[in-house]
């Protein structure tokens, strides 16, 4: 009986030690679900998020602006899959020489090596978009954590790099319960101050369009967000990043990313 009651013990210590710590992970954080958007820029002013999101990001050392004051760009592209325009954008960025940052999917990782190789060759930053492109806030943290890891190490083995310091949450959906475990993986969030809808690739409009949008909404400190499956944007980017340069603004990378300062409203839709 003595004996039994010990094994018993012993199996429940053991079922505790195990499961605990992923029961209080879940729990020690909000879940609560955020997607991230934001009232487009006017007259060369950032937006702001508002006090209750910029405290939140700060706690968890995420970024969606530079130094606002400063005219420093930050360019930054998702790449869930390959349209055929990667190639035209690696172009125009090493003949301007311009950085940028690329956040990559698990499927972009496998069907295109080459051009992975190619960002990392050219010095350029690769970021992680998670490797199914779900919605984070929607799996448990084991499966957040593989999401992560299986994209760093897809990175390692086409690059031979292990560093992966930044990660951009796949359809701008998180939570702060996310953010905590990318932090406590490695990782820091970045947002973005300015984008608009250039992904849908049925509907691209001419270089114009994209020209437009980026010129209308730039301000100083901006992470931009583009898409390389738009033919508009691979079509603009050289006028763009002339034109800015003309109006004084530099390109930085995220590693030289400094501390916002003060900055209007990024709208964020939080869903229960």
């Amino acid at each position: 009986m003595r004996k039994g009651m010990l094994g018993f013990l012993l199996i429940s210590c053991l079922f505790l030690s195990t499961f605990l710590p992923n029961i209080t992970a879940a729990t020690a954080y909000s879940n609560t679900s955020i997607h991230w958007g934001f009232k487009r820029s006017q007259n060369h002013e950032p937006p702001d998020a508002g006090k209750q999101y910029n405290e939140l990001l700060k706690k968890y050392g995420a970024k969606y602006l530079g130094d606002t004051s400063k005219k420093e760009i930050y360019l930054t592209f998702d790449n869930g899959y390959e349209n055929g325009y990667t190639s035209q954008v690696l172009d125009v960025l090493k003949e301007k020489k311009v950085p940028a940052t690329f956040f990559v999917t698990g499927y972009y990782l496998k069907d295109q090596p080459e051009l992975v190789r190619r960002m990392a060759r050219e010095g350029h930053i690769v970021g992680n978009h998670s490797w199914h492109h779900p919605d984070l806030t929607t799996a448990n943290d084991v499966r957040v954590k593989k999401e992560l890891q299986m994209v760093k190490d897809e990175y390692e083995k086409i690059t031979g790099i292990k560093e992966m310091r930044y990660v951009r949450p796949p359809r701008g959906i998180f939570s702060e319960r996310t953010m905590a475990i990318a932090k406590d993986e490695g990782y820091q969030h970045i947002f973005w101050s300015l984008a608009f809808v250039d992904w849908k690739t049925d509907q691209q409009k001419g270089w114009k369009y994209a020209y437009d949008n980026i010129m209308k909404q730039i301000h100083p400190g901006a992470i931009i967000l583009l898409h390389t499956v738009s033919k508009d944007n691979a079509e603009a980017l050289g006028k763009v990043i002339d034109d800015l340069r003309k109006e004084g603004y530099e390109f930085k990378s995220l590693d030289e990313l400094n501390e916002p300062t003060t900055i209007p409203d990024p709208l964020m839709l939080i869903q229960n």
